[in-house]
């Protein structure tokens, strides 16, 4: 294009004789042009290339995150590892699925993404609230993943039957009950009067005042029993006497069960991790040896929650490998307008009918679908 804009004067209505001997030559103007016209060409060229590259945009980068098989390894360590039980084996797999986040993008990332037509741009402020900063959202985010796996934990205890009890959730430090009671402790008695019911525990509490001694029994994980005495502190938001847990009544049993993931945020992998705990300590295999995906928020009581980036999970889960994903019901409209191929979406809403539709399925039956 350069060469035709320089040429074309030398190529209309008239004839130029050079001699050898003349002083001026058309090659030292014509050159300088073409460079000038060059220079002024890639100004342009060099400042977007420069805009592309250091100007970040106020949008956050979602797509297809890693997909971590429950019934299998990470780095060495089983992704659920239960210790103290008897753990059968099991086949196939039962992958949870992730959405990867870009945060910090330019717009030459953002253009690239949006091309992509594979990650999805939303705006900065529905991921990371302007009111929070970068790492309140974060710490947010683990502290659900954490609150994920007790869930699934008594999801799935729950589902297996085994008798509840109050439970120590979480140990003040300090504090009075710091270095006496654990996490995962079941309360039993408290100064001798049985306390079966979060309702007891609570109303027993009540009638104390600080400085009070109680004489707690309890059992451990791994089936030790214990008694301990933890003199009451005082707590500007209650009058009645401090014992420094947190407890709730869950489902329990005398063994330990540990969930390996890190970098991870969340609370969607609760489903998954609660089938993955069912299938280890049930004998057969819940999902008939396919491989199973999936995601979902669950409760204590094994209610199955919506969550997001639905579609790019699926899409995840596909590439893994898999061939059956499971989908919270609240999700399956949203589901059906992604890329279904290869695919087959069983909805639930519960882990009971999460662990009944792979059965089904597994065997050849018609389980629910979205």
């Amino acid at each position: 294009m350069l060469q035709r804009y320089s040429l074309q004067p030398f190529a209309v209505g008239r004839r130029v004789t050079l001699r050898a001997n003349s002083a001026w030559s058309p090659t030292v103007g014509g050159v300088n042009r073409r460079i000038l016209t060059l220079l002024v060409a890639l100004v342009p060229i060099v400042a977007f290339g420069l805009l592309l590259s250091a100007v970040t945009v106020p949008f956050v980068g979602l797509g297809p995150g890693p997909t971590f098989d429950t019934l299998g390894e990470v780095e060495g360590k089983e992704v659920v590892d239960i210790e103290g039980a008897e753990v059968h084996p099991t086949t196939g797999h039962l992958n949870m699925t992730t959405v990867a986040q870009s945060d910090g993008i330019t717009l030459g990332q953002a253009l690239a993404l949006w091309i992509s037509g594979r990650d999805q741009l939303v705006p900065r402020a529905l991921v990371y609230p302007p009111d929070k900063s970068k790492d309140e959202v974060d710490e947010s985010n683990t502290k659900d993943f954490k609150r994920s796996e007790d869930s699934a934990e008594y999801a799935a205890l729950s589902y297996l039957k085994y008798p509840k009890s109050v439970t120590v959730e979480s140990v003040t430090e300090p504090g009075p009950s710091a270095g006496k009671l654990e996490d995962g402790d079941a309360i039993d008695m408290v100064n001798d009067k049985p306390v079966a019911t979060l309702e007891e525990f609570t109303a027993m509490l009540k009638t104390t005042k600080p400085g009070d001694q109680l004489v707690v029994d309890y059992r451990r994980k791994g089936g030790d029993l214990g008694t301990t005495t933890i003199t009451l502190g005082d707590n500007p938001d209650r009058d009645y006497g401090f014992l420094g847990v947190g407890v709730l009544e869950a489902p329990w049993a005398d063994f330990t069960i540990d969930f390996n993931l890190a970098n991870v945020g969340g609370p969607s992998a609760g489903l998954m991790f609660s089938l993955a705990v069912v299938d280890k300590l049930t004998t057969g295999d819940i999902n008939g040896g396919k491989f199973v995906a999936g995601t979902g928020t669950i409760d204590d009581a094994g209610k199955v929650g919506p969550i997001g980036g639905i579609t790019h999970k699926m899409v995840a889960a596909r590439e893994a490998g898999a061939t059956v994903f499971l989908v919270p019901a609240e999700n399956c409209v949203e589901a059906n307008t992604g890329d279904t191929d290869g695919l087959t979406l069983l909805k639930v809403d519960t882990l009971a009918t999460a662990v009944e539709s792979l059965k089904t399925y597994s065997a050849g039956g018609e389980a629910p679908g979205c």
